[in-house]
């Protein structure tokens, strides 16, 4: 008998509406994993009775024939969305018992296509982190994982680590500097980083309001176009939410690449880069060349300072952000004889070691005498990069390179842990494409010498995931990665 969790979502939706099988036993399929699972501890919430109820009436649904389009689909939901009446933390003790009263328009929008939701993932603490040691709730385990424990990569871990040992059929994620695309590569699941605006933001946890962005974690290209195509769409309650009509990107699957001009960027190309990492790039090149395309060298001249410029913005709006988090509405509060004291007690108590480093960055570079020096010049810097993006689409149709320079490595590396600044780089390749607003994907196409997941990446043109769908199942289908 085949093993429902195995099924990808066009798998699902095709047999729940032949009625192979019910949504409740699907659901049950996944909370058997779910509990299975615990030594991953990729969910902080686990949402059993209610997804149990959702899969009883979406059974009904499909006898009566009102069935929606992911209706009975069970979905694992990253900790920094706000679902109604579901304890939501962004795995921090500040918000440890925080239970919203609304939902969030992306967990709205899945829920009225008829998804239901399993729990709530774990992820770094307000999405700051790169590796998932970050969260209250300590780091979630890789399970490619063999003699070690390996990091499931940060911050979106959770959604990455349950979809890859069949905790659920698909996760939502947030992307910040490589959020949904890194833990995709270390995992071996694909990823998508949609174009800024795509996704409203409405009922995320803000970290960084310019950067961030919602997107899907699946098994494959297919699943994350299905999707992305419910989790998108304008929404009038964020004001940077784009109000541009959302293709079907299941339409475009298949669609011939012949003529597609595809880009390496040179910059990309260190003598620092992973070997298997180099190898895989040079074949994922070499497949989609022989499906037609036209492989094209270009330059991101300012690549260098997106590290930099990413770590001096993202900070800052996070100082802004998290000013919130004082005690006093909501969240963690420790008393204190007046209330400076109870902020300074609530803070100190409520946030994380790296959250605390990026509130004191952020709110240095914003300070008087060191805005103009670092916050401005950061910004016009970040318009050089997202110009670079621009220069090299008029040379080619979409970018190919690798997701990490590295794969995934041990939980509590000590070379990460004693010098932050080796956690941030393994976010290079994927900071630029936030700081220009662009869409990305991460998917596996290989192995490394040790025998883990390697992802490429492919950056399109902004609102042109279009592209980047349809390359992306070429490579998928030529990569042909045997999933965990």
């Amino acid at each position: 008998m085949t093993d429902l969790t195995d099924l990808t979502i066009a798998q699902v939706i095709s047999g729940l509406s032949k009625k192979d099988f019910s949504a409740t036993e699907l659901t049950k399929a996944y909370i058997k994993n779910m509990q299975n699972g615990r030594k991953y501890n990729a969910y902080v919430t686990e949402c059993v009775e209610t997804a149990l109820k959702q899969a009883k009436v979406s059974d009904e649904k499909y006898l009566n024939n009102t069935a929606r389009q992911l209706e009975g689909v069970p979905l694992g939901i990253k900790d920094l969305f706000c679902t109604k009446g579901i304890k939501t933390t962004a795995c921090s003790q500040i918000l440890e018992n925080f239970v919203p009263e609304y939902e969030s328009t992306v967990t709205a929008n899945l829920l009225n296509a008829g998804a239901l939701f399993l729990g709530k993932l774990n992820m770094d603490e307000f999405a700051m982190g790169g590796s998932n040691e970050t969260s209250f709730f300590g780091p979630c385990i890789n399970p490619w994982s063999k003699d070690v424990d390996l990091i499931s990569g940060g911050s979106s871990g959770g959604s990455a680590a349950a979809v890859c040992a069949k905790m659920c059929a698909a996760a939502t994620g947030t992307d910040t500097g490589g959020s949904i695309r890194q833990p995709a590569a270390y995992c071996g699941i694909t990823g998508v980083k949609p174009t800024y605006g795509r996704c409203s933001r409405y009922g995320i946890i803000a970290f960084a309001s310019s950067l961030d962005q919602a997107g899907p974690m699946a098994k494959d290209v297919t699943d994350c176009a299905i999707l992305l195509k419910h989790m998108a769409g304008f929404d009038e309650k964020d004001s940077t939410s784009a109000k541009i009509e959302v293709p079907d990107f299941v339409k475009v699957l298949g669609s011939d690449i012949r003529g597609l001009k595809v880009g390496i960027p040179i910059e990309y190309r260190s003598d620092k880069l992973n070997l298997s990492i180099a190898k895989a790039w040079d074949l994922a090149a070499d497949m989609l060349r022989k499906r037609g395309a036209e492989i094209v060298d270009i330059s991101l001249p300012h690549t260098k300072y997106a590290l930099p410029v990413y770590y001096i913005i993202a900070p800052a709006e996070a100082s802004s952000n998290l000013a919130r988090y004082d005690g006093l509405r909501y969240g963690k509060r420790i008393d204190g004889n007046s209330l400076d004291e109870m902020y300074i007690n609530s803070r100190t108590a409520g946030f994380g070691k790296e959250v605390k480093r990026r509130i004191m960055v952020g709110t240095y570079v914003l300070s008087a005498g060191y805005y103009d020096a670092y916050y401005v010049k950061a910004q016009k810097v970040r318009r050089l990069i997202r110009q670079d993006f621009i220069s090299a689409f008029e040379k080619c149709d979409i970018i190919l390179a690798p997701t990490s320079p590295t794969t995934a490595f041990a939980i509590g590396d000590k070379s990460m842990q004693s010098n932050p600044i080796n956690m941030y780089l393994n976010d290079v390749f994927t900071v630029s494409v936030n700081l220009a607003g662009l869409p990305a994907m991460s998917l596996p196409t290989g192995l490394c010498e040790q025998g883990l997941p390697i992802g490429m990446q492919l950056i399109g043109k902004p609102f042109d995931e279009e592209t980047i769908f349809k390359t992306g199942l070429a490579l998928e289908q030529d990569a042909n990665f045997k999933r965990k």
